[in-house]
């Protein structure tokens, strides 16, 4: 039986742990099992394994994809929730999507994700673009299509914006109007 679930504490990872098993995060947020192969990518990005998640867990993250990147490409997408599948398994933050997603929703404007605090509603109103980010949220919790040079990514912000953490962290990449950062 492999290991399930580790947190990271915020030191270092080696190279080679960049790109955490994302099978085993939502295998052990939710109680389930991995097989021993889940989670480690081959040479397309894709994992070994699709793991379950509820209905709940899947429109978080399927909203946040929408509100923070429905204008982006494929790729700028899937950067947006693997920095919150990235968060899940990190100590500093909460142990399953919905609530990486709506930290601090009750702050004002001092959340993590602004749509979650901005005082309006966070359905959809833009079907097509919803039904992307429903899509790409699915690939990505199947192990589609994960960008490697994010595998460590914590934070992103729109490049327009110069935020006071962002010195404080490493940059890794920018894709599309995002530019990507571990801790």
């Amino acid at each position: 039986m492999v290991p399930l679930f580790q947190k990271q504490t915020g030191r270092s990872s080696p190279r080679h742990l960049s790109i955490l098993p994302l099978a085993f995060v939502f295998c052990a947020a939710f109680g389930m099992s991995a097989p021993a192969h889940a989670g480690y990518p081959n040479s397309r990005g894709h994992l070994g394994g699709a793991v379950h998640v509820s209905e709940k867990q899947k429109k978080c993250l399927a909203t946040a994809i929408y509100f923070e990147a429905r204008g982006e490409s494929r790729r700028g997408q899937v950067g947006v929730a693997q920095v919150i599948l990235n968060r899940v398994r990190d100590d500093a933050y909460p142990d399953t999507i919905c609530g990486v997603v709506f930290q601090n929703e009750d702050r004002r404007n001092a959340c993590q994700f602004s749509f979650a605090c901005d005082g309006r509603s966070d359905e959809p109103s833009e079907r097509r673009a919803w039904l992307r980010a429903k899509e790409n949220a699915e690939e990505v919790l199947e192990g589609h299509g994960l960008i490697p040079a994010l595998g460590a990514a914590t934070h992103y912000h729109a490049a327009y914006v110069n935020p006071n953490w962002a010195p404080k962290m490493t940059r890794l990449s920018k894709i599309g109007r995002h530019i990507f950062y571990r801790s």
